[in-house]
């Protein structure tokens, strides 16, 4: 089993930053592929960014390349996203999510382990 908090959410005007953190623990192998989704009220969940721990491979969203950014801890596995430059419509509930196997990619339905959420609100 994977447990997965996430922390750093909150209210910026347009072009601020934020960083987010998702603290991660349970079995290592279960946690190779570890990403940020979003969700929009009204909208689906979309990927955002993923990191493969070992292969450390990252993959982007376009919406969000050359602002994001997301890295690891190699120790303790914990997952961050940087975010610049933030818009009105990167507001969203964030999640983190972790998923075992060599795939790393976008797609929210292929991951098992996911935390509860922390809200990113951006206003004009």
């Amino acid at each position: 089993q994977v447990q997965l908090v996430e922390s750093g959410g909150g209210s910026v005007q347009a072009g601020g930053s934020l960083r987010l953190s998702c603290a991660t623990s349970g079995y290592t192998d279960r946690r190779d592929c570890t990403g940020w989704f979003r969700q929009a009220p009204g909208k689906e969940r979309e990927g955002v960014a993923v990191i493969h721990a070992g292969r450390k491979t990252k993959l982007y969203a376009d919406s969000v390349k050359g602002r994001f950014t997301i890295s690891q801890e190699n120790a303790n596995l914990t997952v961050y996203l940087e975010m610049n430059s933030l818009k009105p419509e990167d507001t969203a509930m964030y999640y983190c999510a972790a998923r075992a196997g060599t795939w790393c990619g976008l797609a929210s339905v292929w991951f098992d382990s996911w935390g509860q959420g922390t809200q990113v609100t951006v206003s004009s």
